[in-house]
């Protein structure tokens, strides 16, 4: 079973084994400093042998000693501040923790790369009520390159301050200040791994490279190709990203994986002319599956919120029967489901295959000629493209009466106001401002059009739980109150339309974006 810490800390480099820290109870806040005695420590940190996880900035051990022995991984969320998922002590890898690095490592396997063996001097740093603020440690420190053909060795003294837990960081300023007027100074590793692997291989300056499929240049970002390229390898850098979070139910994670997937395919589609589509499309479609999967989780998500806010709104006079209870129930089921359903999609071996055919088509990519034109010669043209697909669409839905067609056509209209969001998007590194407001009137068309696919949705759902409330003898009242504002609500969309795009069409988009 893994356990999460956040954790906030500072490191600090000494220049010698004899390390004298300052009288830290002169740091406000802190009333008294206490002994805890000096441990022991024994770490083994793995990796692939091409330190796939040190390259994103990650660390896996298994450690002995101290009173927090077990395996720990470790993820940054921002400098000076990660996430350490803990596990019981193992002879192999814990399930749990591979299964956070699979997007990153997929079949290859995690050795033991560097072990450190630190001896760790421990004061604690209490408040007036002696309550701990914060864990103050000097560690002597040993390493030893494990890998195949290293045997260097290295040592050095470094000092953490690791925050407790819900204690004001504004406390690691103040002890700051009274370690620099000791000569004490941040240190320039982000990790012990990341010194040990610097250290210990001084053949290779610094930390160690990416994977080869990330050392591919992008390219000249001047060129369309170059450009086009660097943000495909951040969307593809934000897909495995997201993947551990989804694992461990992060907030928001599963949008913004999806987001991540639905960026690439957009992008393959809308610069076409850069990347070849008979290589992109196969990808694209793949891309496609993986994003469907993912939404079963996201939608369900988003719906049951959508629902629990009408009912929200609603008097106690028109809730007739245990609608928040039928609601409960139907939401935890469709959530268990779709939850398991997803952890299977990201063990499958279909999504590492597109994970490696991604990494393989940005190192070697199916270049077009006009992927070596300025970028303002190609961008704005496939912006302008995106644009007047979408034009076509939402003249042809307001076309149509109320209806199915309609709901499709809008639907529709949606997707392409996504795609030539996304376009802009990708593009505004290049053409700046321009693309800017571009893409923020496209998303105000995309939410009027998103808003209406999900008031479409709440409907279905809504004659579902309507029936299954019939069935059981329960008032259906309340259901089909809902359904209706449900049909209000899309009417409303409908008539808003007009206005949203006739905004976002007004400027002259050629003349704007350089076209």
């Amino acid at each position: 079973m893994a356990e999460t810490k956040r954790e906030i800390e500072r490191k600090y480099e000494a220049t010698g084994d004899d390390v004298r820290l300052p009288d830290l109870t002169k740091a406000a806040g802190v009333a008294s400093v206490v002994d805890k005695g000096v441990a022991e420590l024994d770490a083994v940190y793995y990796d692939t042998q091409d330190l796939r996880l040190a390259a994103d900035s990650l660390t896996l051990r298994r450690r002995t000693g101290g009173d927090d022995a077990g395996w720990h991984l470790k993820f940054p969320v921002a400098t000076g501040i990660r996430d350490e998922i803990r596990a019981p002590l193992s002879p192999d890898v814990p399930r749990t923790l591979a299964a956070l690095l699979r997007s990153r490592v997929r079949d290859t396997p995690l050795t033991p790369v560097v072990r450190l063996l630190s001896s760790r001097h421990v004061r604690h740093l209490l408040d007036e009520d002696g309550a701990l603020l914060a864990e103050v440690s000097v560690d002597a420190v040993r390493a030893q390159r494990l890998s195949p053909g290293q045997v260097a060795t290295a040592a050095w003294t470094e000092i953490e301050v690791e925050l407790a837990d819900e204690v004001d960081p504004a406390l690691l300023d103040r002890v700051e200040k009274r370690l620099r007027k000791t000569g004490l100074r941040p240190s320039q590793s982000a990790s012990k791994l990341a010194r040990a692997l610097a250290e210990t291989a001084p053949s290779v300056p610094g930390l160690p490279k990416p994977p080869a499929a990330d050392r591919t240049p992008a390219g000249d970002k001047a060129t369309a190709g170059g450009h086009v390229l660097g943000y495909l390898r951040a969307q593809r850098d934000a897909l495995i990203g997201f993947d551990p979070a989804v694992r461990r139910e992060l907030p928001d994670s599963v949008h913004q994986m999806r987001v991540a997937t639905r960026r690439l395919r957009s992008a393959f589609k809308s610069y076409g002319k850069v990347l070849d589509r008979t290589v992109t499309d196969p990808v694209g479609e793949e891309l496609k599956w993986l994003a469907a999967e993912l939404g079963v989780d996201r939608d369900q998500e988003v719906l049951t919120e959508r629902l629990q806010n009408r009912i929200a709104a609603l008097t106690r006079t028109l809730l007739l029967g245990p609608v928040r209870g039928r609601l409960r129930i139907w939401s935890v089921a469709r959530r268990s489901g779709s939850r398991r359903k997803t952890l299977a999609v990201l063990d499958s071996k279909r999504y590492l295959a597109l994970l490696d055919t991604l990494d393989a088509l940005l190192a070697a990519p199916p270049l077009r000629p006009a992927a070596r034109r300025p970028v303002a010669e190609v961008l704005p043209k496939a912006v302008i493209k995106d644009y007047e697909r979408l034009a076509g669409r939402i003249a042809h839905a307001l076309e149509l009466g109320p209806g199915e067609p309609r709901d499709l056509a809008m639907h529709a209209a949606r997707k392409a106001a996504k795609r030539a969001r996304y376009a802009a998007e990708a593009a505004e590194p290049a053409l700046g401002a321009p693309a800017k407001r571009f893409a923020k009137r496209m998303k105000a068309v995309q939410t009027v059009l998103g808003d209406h696919q999900d008031s479409v949705v709440a409907r279905e759902a809504l004659r579902g739980l309507a029936i299954q409330a019939h069935l059981a003898g329960e008032s259906a009242f309340t259901w089909g109150l809902l359904y209706g504002q449900e049909v209000a609500a899309a009417a409303d969309r409908e008539r808003e339309l007009p206005g949203v795009w006739h905004r976002a069409s007004r400027p002259k988009l050629r003349a704007a974006l350089g076209a």
